[in-house]
């Protein structure tokens, strides 16, 4: 499907190739004759208040079902009523943004080398989902839906962050995305200008408000959320924690952000963080929570929202 697109104004940065479908390679990002096309993403959806009940996350998609990152993922997990997914993005050679966790693609491909060091040719050429397969599910009680095609290449080849949003952008119903910016990198602040640049073409750059934005960009890296709230002050940003700072512990976060991203390891340990981050007024998106009990944990805290592997399970469980 073609997509013609325009960005108000200046680009921010010099023209880049188009990254969506293979039949539109050559088309530039900037071009002033395209027509924008936000409307596609479900704005009328986001003027409305946010309802209090738990946002449900699909980790890397529905990881647990289908190959993390890729198409298929994503699209189980629009299937299975995920409000809102989260991915991973990294900066290929030539300047491509694409979902995959690692800085190498040797766990999730039949590939291997640094993303970084590797052109979207090449990892286009490689398998993100044969690792996949029904040999890895003989410890599960019951077979997942997904099944492994090699003939739906399209389903688990490299995912683009631009094909990513086109999914999104045609789901028909509001769906919300959480970009995770992978750091340290040897692109730097490339990653955050190319997003942003991206997310403009969408539309999705410079909300009204915080609240009204279906897209939020996430990071263990403070410096990279300063570079998000630097362009774009209205974006909302998310400082994901791994562990518990003791300048942190009162609750406050790197200037300008207003969610905080524990794992749920530390939602365990510290309960009471969580109470002192909602009192200083802030939200509190915990990963990654899979069993019954830490969703449990999750509700009894107040959290706002829950990144899962696992997102049929947790919205049965929250009884949705």
């Amino acid at each position: 499907m073609s997509r013609q697109v325009t960005i108000s104004g200046a680009c921010v940065s010099e023209a880049i190739p188009y990254i969506g479908h293979d039949g539109q390679k050559g088309h530039n990002l900037c071009p002033s004759a395209r027509t924008t096309t936000p409307g596609r993403w479900h704005h009328d959806a986001v003027t409305h208040a946010r309802q209090p009940r738990i946002q449900v996350v699909a980790h890397r998609g529905a990881s647990e079902e289908a190959p993390e990152h890729t198409l298929a993922a994503y699209k189980k997990a629009i299937e299975d009523g995920a409000d809102a997914l989260e991915c991973d993005v990294r900066l290929t050679a030539d300047g491509h943004l694409v979902c995959v966790h690692d800085r190498r693609v040797n766990r999730t491909s039949n590939g291997r080398g640094a993303v970084s060091a590797l052109e979207l040719a090449d990892l286009a050429a490689l398998d993100f989902g044969a690792w996949k397969t029904r040999e890895g599910w003989r410890t599960r009680d019951e077979e997942p839906d997904w099944e492994y095609r090699p003939e739906d290449r399209g389903d688990t080849s490299v995912l683009t962050l631009e094909r990513l949003l086109e999914l999104v952008a045609d789901a028909g119903r509001r769906v919300e995305l959480a970009i995770e910016t992978k750091h340290p990198t040897r692109w730097a602040g490339q990653v955050e200008e190319r997003l942003l640049l991206l997310l403009k073409r969408f539309g999705l750059d410079a909300p009204a408000t915080p609240a009204e934005s279906p897209v939020r960009v996430m990071s263990f890296s403070a410096r990279s959320l300063h570079r998000v709230r630097a362009a774009s002050p209205t974006l909302p940003t998310v400082y994901l924690l791994q562990f518990l700072s003791p300048r942190l512990r009162d609750g406050r976060l790197p200037a300008g952000v207003g969610i905080a991203g524990p794992s749920i390891r530390i939602v365990r340990n510290h309960p009471t963080y969580i109470e002192r981050l909602k009192r200083a007024g802030n939200q509190v998106h915990v990963w990654t929570v899979n069993e019954p009990e830490d969703v449990d944990l999750c509700v009894d805290l107040g959290i706002d929202a829950i990144i899962t592997n696992r997102p049929r399970a947790v919205l049965r469980q929250l009884d949705r």
